[in-house]
């Protein structure tokens, strides 16, 4: 293992939290977290764990959750939040877990291009995975879904590069664009501050891990805390950027919407969605409490503003159709309740600017050295005169980052 790996790998250790996830007054499950011994030919040298809960139907959905670095497939499964859903929607989890000999500190080899290739190494022992639990849990192979956290959100994104002929969609918490990194030497400036490309560029990077597929892709969540200062908030906007690429959608929201916990959403053509969780560090968004749109324990990797497990599970269409609880409003109460949707982007100039100038000239706001587009709270990299983007102004003090228009 290369020295320069021990620097980088605790900047991306995520999760230690102890935590029950459990629908209030329910019984006690027999179902539990169980190890696999042999599912395929493992060329990544990864333990499978599987979790199947008691009165499953044939052809429920799959989740593979991931967890960070430091971790393993039990804190993941304990603290995520997914076996709560799991349990009450009656849908499968397939953990993946690192081994020490691959790396030492158990981080999944986002930045290795022998691990992040479609055919090789940890991503085909992923996908072996799949494999495995379609042909003997009797998931739908048809929805099959990819989640995980920091370098394990950063594998997501591999999974949805490599494989989309495998996944319907993929939530990356925490993470980083596909091949962004190619080793340990230049990790380091993919995590922070961030790697700046054009959508075209990085969505090069996605379609050359399969070349020559036509088929579906994956619809894809981002969610980023905006005082990340592991993985910048800038990667949320990089991500942003590959994937409505890859979808052939615009850089421009069609439509935004304000959460619990202080969390924004900006909505991508129902293809790409980007989940803000304003002031939040490097961790996975929690909620903790008994209802059913509650998950977690706060923790210094867990913290209490919105239960993601939750919002991503409905996302997918995991619940079956249950209703969801009312958006909060974006503002102060009005005698007239208005639509969470911003308003069509023709209302105003479309201005390019460095970060700075439209920091100076009020277009957006600065936080903690990262700038964020007023109204849209759309991150957009590093408070300087260098990084420049495209602001469309789309109502009173509401901006949206239009890079491509612009």
């Amino acid at each position: 293992m290369p020295r320069m790996l021990r620097l980088i790998l605790p900047l991306l250790a995520v999760v230690a939290a102890a935590t029950g996830l459990s629908v209030a007054a329910s019984p006690a499950y027999a179902a539990s977290l169980t190890s696999v011994a042999s599912f395929g030919s493992n060329p990544g040298n990864l333990t499978m764990y599987s979790y199947r809960p008691d009165g499953m139907p044939s052809g429920a959905p799959l989740v593979v959750a991931m967890h960070g670095c430091t971790q393993n497939a039990t804190d993941y499964f304990t603290n995520a939040g997914w076996r709560k859903y799991a349990d009450l929607w009656r849908f499968a989890l397939v953990l993946p877990e690192q081994k020490s000999a691959n790396n030492s500190t158990s981080c999944f080899n986002w930045f290795e291009t022998g691990d992040t290739a479609r055919g090789g190494g940890e991503a085909l022992s992923i996908k072996q995975m799949v494999d495995y639990a379609v042909a003997n849990y009797g998931v739908d192979a048809s929805r099959v879904y990819v989640t995980g956290l920091s370098a394990g959100g950063a594998m997501t994104a591999v999974m949805l590069a490599t494989y989309p002929d495998v996944f319907a969609g993929g939530a990356i918490m925490a993470g980083i664009a596909y091949r962004c990194a190619t080793s340990t030497l230049n990790a380091y400036s993919c995590m922070n501050p961030g790697v700046d490309k054009t959508p075209a560029a990085w969505g090069d990077l996605v379609r050359a891990a399969y070349s020559g597929y036509s088929g579906a892709r994956p619809t894809v969540a981002v969610w980023h805390g905006t005082s990340d200062t592991t993985v910048a908030p800038a990667n949320a906007t990089e991500l942003r950027d590959q994937w409505t690429n890859v979808l052939g959608v615009s850089q421009a929201p069609t439509s935004t919407a304000s959460l619990p916990g202080g969390t924004s959403l900006s909505n991508y053509g129902d293809k790409v969605k980007v989940y803000l969780v304003s002031g939040m560090t490097h961790a996975t968004p929690v909620d903790p409490g008994s209802a059913t749109e509650q998950c977690g324990t706060a923790g210094t990797y867990y913290k209490d503003t919105i239960c993601s497990s939750y919002y991503q599970a409905k996302d997918w269409g995991l619940d079956n159709g249950t209703a969801s609880p009312t958006a909060s409003p974006t503002a102060s109460p009005t005698a007239s309740p208005t639509p969470t949707a911003s308003p069509t982007p023709t209302t105003g100039p479309c201005v390019r600017a460095s970060n700075y100038a439209h920091v100076t000239a009020g277009r957006a706001h600065m936080t903690g050295g990262y700038v964020y587009a007023n109204g849209s709270n759309q991150s957009m990299g590093l408070y300087n005169v260098f990084t420049t983007h495209g602001l469309q102004q789309t109502g009173a003090n509401y901006w949206v980052i239009a890079d491509s228009t612009c």
